[in-house]
């Protein structure tokens, strides 16, 4: 889900909401140009990018320099939930928006400390 980005906010950076269920991964991905960093705010899980595997657990940020291809994926029983900021926005919220719609349950917002 989209928190902040360009369109209504004339801001650079996108900012998304991220659920992950159990076994859901972000495709692997690298920006051109953008700086891209997760923030985890629930569960602990393993994030992919160059140079390794490295666990993430809330609290924890794993920032991705340009250029450099990652991967996060739930590989627990818990929902996972991120939030996200590229800056500056490489077509992020465009693909987001393209994407299938979501639910946000009453579980997620509670997975998610608010944020949904």
């Amino acid at each position: 889900m989209i928190l902040s980005d360009r369109e209504p906010d004339s801001i650079e950076q996108v900012v998304v909401g991220g659920i992950f269920a159990s076994c859901g991964a972000t495709p692997p991905d690298t920006r051109r140009f953008a700086h891209e960093m997760f923030y985890v705010l629930s569960s602990k899980r393993i994030a992919h990018r160059a140079g390794g595997s490295v666990g993430v657990r809330r609290g924890s940020a794993m920032p991705v320099r340009p250029g450099s291809e990652h991967v996060v994926e739930n590989t627990g029983t818990a929902k996972l939930c991120t939030l996200t900021i590229v800056a500056p926005d490489e077509r992020v919220a465009e693909l987001v928006r393209a994407g299938p719609p979501v639910t946000i349950e009453d579980e997620d917002r509670l997975v998610c400390g608010g944020l949904a």
